[in-house]
């Protein structure tokens, strides 16, 4: 019977068509209005010139910092998503899954002066992946995690646990995607167990909107 984790890969295998036309046509409103430009800004106020986008997609975030002369590299698990990555930019670019990363059975580079996970931190254990990650910085550097809202997603049902997205009102068509849920002092408590602490804590929010459209947090190696 197949897991929440592997039908959470096999649904962006599916939807990885279906994914890149959203990101390259700007469908996505709270991506467009808010979360692009939060992510970047929180990666350039860092100043780093080293940068690892995990869960890259089709390349976007590697795109805009080359544009602003910042080394950077990308991993994802999927391959069409990374061939379109590899097509658009000149970013070097590596196909593996979290599971391959956390094993070491792909080099996808070190010392890096920053991390970035933009939207990519959907499965139950991220633990392992975030201590692999802390080992790939070089020292001082950071990682930058923004994902869904934990408040505003969890719909009055505010505790860790598997979800379903289902691409309502996306065109195209669309596999169900399951994603874990955490709540913030879970998202803090993965982060201590991995070996971080937290630097900053952001809420982006669009101004007509009542809700933060995301959770932007930045974390620094413990010493």
């Amino acid at each position: 019977m197949p897991t929440a984790e592997s039908t959470l890969l096999d649904s962006w295998h599916h939807n990885a068509h279906s994914w890149i036309e959203a990101i390259r046509t700007g469908a996505i409103e709270s991506r467009l209005k808010v979360t692009d430009q939060a992510i970047l800004l929180a990666v350039l106020g860092r100043q780093p010139e080293h940068v690892l986008d995990l869960g890259c997609g089709e390349g976007w975030l590697l795109r805009a910092l080359a544009e602003r002369g910042i080394k950077a590299v990308g991993v994802d698990g999927d391959a069409t998503l990374i061939e379109a990555a590899r097509t658009a930019g000149s970013s070097p670019v590596h196909v593996a899954s979290y599971e391959e990363l956390v094993e070491a059975k792909v080099d996808i580079g070190r010392d890096y002066d920053l991390i970035c996970a933009n939207f990519a931190l959907l499965h139950q254990d991220i633990i392992p992946l975030l201590t692999v990650m802390n080992v790939l910085l070089a020292p001082g550097g950071a990682l930058v995690i923004q994902t869904l809202h934990p408040w505003t997603a969890a719909a009055g049902d505010y505790q860790d646990g598997w979800r379903e997205e289902t691409f309502a009102g996306f065109k195209g068509q669309w596999q169900p995607m399951p994603w874990y849920l955490r709540t913030l002092s879970s998202w803090i408590n993965a982060l201590d167990m991995a070996g971080f602490q937290l630097a900053t804590l952001q809420e982006p929010q669009h101004p007509q909107s009542p809700v933060p459209q995301s959770l932007l947090l930045v974390a620094e190696q413990r010493g």
